[in-house]
Order: structure tokens, then sequence, then C-alpha cells
């Protein structure tokens, strides 16, 4: 069970959380917590204000981050209990503190100090929330991650060990667990073999929580988050947008990947291996259903599954210069993009151009100098990637049409297309101020309302049956999730951040 920033941000919240794990006790749940709402960025601002020599205004921010972990445990604990826990979260308090005068004096925060200056989000969370189980109840134990979770050296993103993880949590959780007890660990961080400490990247707690679950066979990964499940697109977009009750692993992976905020890109990728369910549900509803994602879902009556939207994009359109041989020019391309470890999400190419997109921050200018040393280049900033996710849909004519003339209609201009690279998405570019145009005329057409939609089926004669043209589904859910896990491997390697947590 994995509870977000937002799910343990307050002692109201953290009550929540109790109650939550409290329901599932029979079950034998681990609990995996991201640091307090927040926190992460005010480590981060932290670290940069004290790598840049001011250290008093570095100290002034830990001291307001201080308060609001003491008076949240004497909220959570009360006076007596809350004095108790005080002296273990001043130990980090005053390692951090101390952290950050060394970065003052030598101003320089490596990827390294920065794994070091992040951990410590989710350690004092961690070691509060257990101590708010204990005195609820719950027979908590504190464990700590990176004494678990075990990665390779790569800093501020992490590769995951797994035979190694798997042998530690058997040492460390799995005792735990045989004697009722419930094991409360840190998200994000982890630490190498030796013992030095490394981050799973922003958002790592997801993917932390499929990790320790897939290491301990779990019968199911929980997300515990602040909206209802994964949704048809993002509300704040579209208020008609309803919760998706089953989707594959394979379309979950495409949302994550293209913009959608519910899950980090990477989570799903140790759950595909073991193929374990994952549910994201919503922990301000106790009785939260929300999504259940699994090798294989049931077909569903749209004709796709969900509409997401990825922000913060650029084109680069790339020409070739005379003289240029063609095949030498893509390959020069590529290899420039390699070099320079720039992950692309959609590639168009003519015979002696070539355009891709990428997001803008990753987008480094070294690469367009390169890129200029063998070709003309124009680069076009503030676009945005649309992607329509839904199994099977090469085997249903006419769907690519209807976007685009939906697009259209809507007045919206096409930068870039793809589709035929992946079975299950149709992705396009438009600029930025008109996604939340292009994403209401698509979700209005493509999921209208559930009143509409029985009113077609009675007219058409299908109400109670599936419509014509939908025929059958084979059964393949190994085949899916390996499927899955063979692409999402390549973009796990990526590194892409979540921001929701």
């Amino acid at each position: 069970m994995k509870f977000g920033g937002t799910s343990v941000e307050s002692a109201d919240a953290i009550e929540r959380v109790a109650r939550i794990v409290t329901s599932r006790l029979k079950r034998s749940p681990v609990v995996v917590v991201s640091a307090m709402a927040r926190v992460t960025d005010q480590l981060v601002a932290m670290g940069n204000i004290a790598a840049g020599g001011d250290c008093d205004a570095a100290i002034k921010l830990l001291q307001s981050l201080r308060e609001r972990h003491f008076q949240t445990a004497i909220e959570l604990l009360g006076t007596k209990r809350g004095a108790t826990l005080a002296p273990k979260l001043e130990k980090h308090f005053s390692e951090l503190e101390n952290f950050l005068r060394g970065l003052a004096a030598v101003r320089e925060l490596t990827p390294r100090g920065t794994d070091y200056l992040l951990s410590f989000g989710e350690l004092i969370s961690s070691i509060m929330v257990a101590d708010a189980f204990a005195v609820r109840g719950l027979n908590a134990a504190w464990v700590d991650s990176r004494q678990c979770l075990i990665t390779d050296a790569t800093h501020t993103r992490a590769v995951p060990q797994m035979e190694q993880t798997r042998e530690r949590c058997k040492k460390k959780i799995v005792p735990l667990v045989s004697k009722k007890r419930v094991a409360v660990m840190g998200g994000f961080i982890a630490a190498t073999a030796a013992g030095v400490p490394t981050t799973l990247g922003r958002g790592g707690s997801d993917y932390s929580a499929a990790i320790i679950g897939a290491a301990l066979d779990a019968d199911c990964i929980e997300i515990w988050t602040d909206v209802e499940g994964m949704m048809t697109t993002d509300p704040r977009l579209c208020p008609d947008a309803r919760t998706i009750k089953r989707i594959s692993f394979n379309e979950a992976a495409e949302l994550a990947y293209f913009g959608a905020k519910v899950l980090h890109p990477a989570t799903l990728l140790p759950a595909i291996h073991q193929n374990i369910p994952v549910y994201v549900l919503n922990s301000r509803n106790l009785k939260s259903t929300g999504t259940q994602i699994t090798a294989q879902a049931p077909p569903s009556q749209d004709v796709f599954r969900a509409i997401t939207a990825k922000n913060g994009i650029s084109i680069v359109n790339v020409v070739a210069s005379r003289g240029v041989m063609v095949h030498g020019f893509l390959r020069s391309v590529f290899e420039a993009l390699d070099r320079h470890s720039s992950p692309v999400d959609i590639v168009a190419i003519s015979e002696v151009s070539m355009s891709f997109t990428m997001e803008t921050k990753r987008l480094a200018k070294a690469l367009l100098s390169e890129l200029e040393q063998i070709a003309d280049v124009a680069c076009e900033d503030r676009q945005a990637i649309i992607c329509l996710v839904g199994e099977d849909i090469h085997g249903k004519p006419g769907i690519a049409a209807s976007v685009f003339n939906i697009i259209a209609n809507a007045g919206v201009n096409i930068r870039m297309i793809s589709q035929g690279a992946s079975e299950i998405n149709i992705s396009f570019v438009v600029q930025e101020s008109d996604v939340p145009k292009a994403v209401r005329h698509l979700h209005a057409h493509f999921f209208p309302a559930k009143s509409n939609v029985v009113l077609a089926q009675k007219k058409n004669g299908v109400v109670g049956r599936r419509p014509n043209g939908t025929g059958t589904r084979a059964v393949r859910s190994r085949s899916a999730a390996a499927g899955a896990a063979a692409s999402l491997e390549l973009r796990a390697s990526r590194g892409y951040e979540r921001t929701r947590d």
C-alpha cells in the first residue's frame, strides 16, 4: 500500500491513512509512504540556496520544515508521545542542518549529495507515520527502505537490483509480516549494496511500492493518491471526465508516459513482470474502488480508454544540408541524440528531413549546436502531445479520420501525427494553448454522457448485448504483460518525472 504526499500531508490525512490500513489488516499490508506534500520541493530549494552560498536562508527554510513536522507529530500523538518521538526526528533534522552548512561551504551539490538531501523527507515522514499507527492500535514497525531496496549507483534516478532487493526484503520485511506486524517504510529512497543512499527519481514512491510488492510476491499493489483512480481525461480540462474501472497494463503505461499524472511511468514495470494487479485509489474516500490495472482488461464500450496530454514539448525540425547522403544524415541525427542521452517522443521522417519531439526542459543546447553542424535546424517550443489510448485501435476502421475531423472542427491545427508505431495509441502534436479545446471536443465525442449512450443503444437495438462489430478478444494475459514490460523497460530507463504524488 503506497500513500503519496497529499495522503500524508497533515495529521488529519495520516489519520485517514491509519483507518485505511486498519481495514486491510487481514491481508498483511506493507505500507510505503512519501514525504509530506511539498516537502521534497522545499528540500530541493534549500539545497540550491545552500549551494549558492546563502546558508542562513537555507537554515530558515529548514526551521520551517522542522516546525511543521513537530506540530504534526503533536497533533497525531499528543504532547507526551510527541515529545518521545521528537528526539528521533531531531536526529535527522540535525544531520540535514549539518549537510546544508557543508553545502554552503563547498558551494556544490552533486548528484550523490542530492540523493542524500532528498532522502530526509521520506525518512522523517515514515518514522512519524509508524508512530501514529502504533498509537492507533496498529502493530507497526518502521523499516529503513535503504536496507531493503537495493539499486545501482546511478544517483538521482537509480536502477533497482531486483535479486538483491528480494533477498533483503525476505530478511527485513517477511519476518515482520509473519508476526502480524505492519511494516512502514519510506518510498523513493534506496541505497547501493554498499549502503550509499540513492533515489529512484521524483515521483519514485509509486515505483518503490511496485518494487517492494514484486519482491514480496504481493497479492496486489495499491497506489493511494488524491484522485478517484485513473480518469478518461484530466478533470481540470474536462469536468465530464469519469473514472476508468478497469484498464490493461499496456494502456496504463502508455497513458502514464504521455502525461497522465496519477502514476509514475515506471511504476508498472515490476508489477507487469510478476503479473500483480495494481489498484489506483483515493485516500480521501475510504470506500474507494478506483481503477484496477491488470494484464488484460475487459473490452471498453467506448472506442478509447482515455485521452491524455503532455505539455512542455518542443518540435525540432532537422533538414539535411545539400550533398549529405540520406542514410548518413539519419544516422548522424540519431547518433547525436544518443550521445546527448536525449529521449524523443514522436519522430517523423521524410527523404531529407526529420522532425522529432521531446520535453523542452530536456532539450540540450549542445544537442542543437551539434545538429546545426550537419543540417538546418529549427525549434518550436510551447507544443503539446495529445494521446488517445485504447486496445485494438488498428482493428477499427475510420478511427483516425474521426479523431482528425473532430480536431479540425474545433479549429485546432495539428503539427505532427504518430499512428502505427503503437497498436494502442494515436498521438499528435498541437500548440499548448489549443490543448483544453482539443481535449474537450475529443472527450465529448468519444466519451458521451451515459444517458446519451443508452439512448443510442436503444435506438440501434443493442441494449443488453455487445454492439455489433466489437467482436471477441482472446485472453492473452501473459503476452500482454510481456509486451507491456518490453515497451515500458525502455521508457523507464529514460527517467521521466511525475508531478502528482
